[in-house]
């Protein structure tokens, strides 16, 4: 049997079956049609009875349900956010100690170069005598030449 005899015979059985069919889908027709159309007026009236219900719901999952929700995922989030980073302390340290030892050598270096006395060589003033110490144990940097400059004597 080819393909195309079997379509054929199945639509000749479907055509019948219709045609005892036919009389009774007229009869449950009209009640077919009534019974959506009181299904639809149902649907409606279950939906406008709902409505009013799912909205006062709403309202107080919102006002109780929600701030501890809410609540909820802001702890869990706090918790789950990395710390800071950790804070490099040795940096401050470090530069203050550079800093108080360069002001520590600049002053050393101040107060060295103004206590240490101009010194002169023998090589270049072999002609004048080395200086004289004053009364206090300190030698006086002046030399003949700066004394008689001055107009002072010398005393020694």
């Amino acid at each position: 049997m080819s393909r195309k005899i079997r379509t054929d015979e199945a639509l000749d059985r479907a055509r019948q079956v219709a045609t005892h069919l036919a009389p009774a889908a007229a009869k449950v027709k009209p009640l077919a049609m009534s019974s959506g159309a009181a299904a639809r007026r149902r649907v409606h009236r279950t939906r406008a009875w709902a409505a009013p219900r799912v909205e006062r719901t709403g309202q107080i999952l919102e006002d109780s349900v929600a701030p501890k929700v809410s609540a909820l995922l802001s702890s869990a989030a706090q918790r789950l956010e990395p710390g800071t980073p950790p804070h490099r302390s040795w940096r401050r340290p470090i530069a203050m100690a550079a800093a108080t030892a360069a002001a520590c050598a600049a002053a050393a270096a101040f107060f060295r170069h103004r206590r240490k006395p101009d010194s002169m060589t023998p090589e270049t003033n072999a002609d004048v005598p080395p200086a004289a110490e004053m009364g206090d144990g300190q030698t006086d940097p002046s030399t003949d030449a700066d004394a008689d400059m001055k107009g002072e004597a010398r005393t020694s």
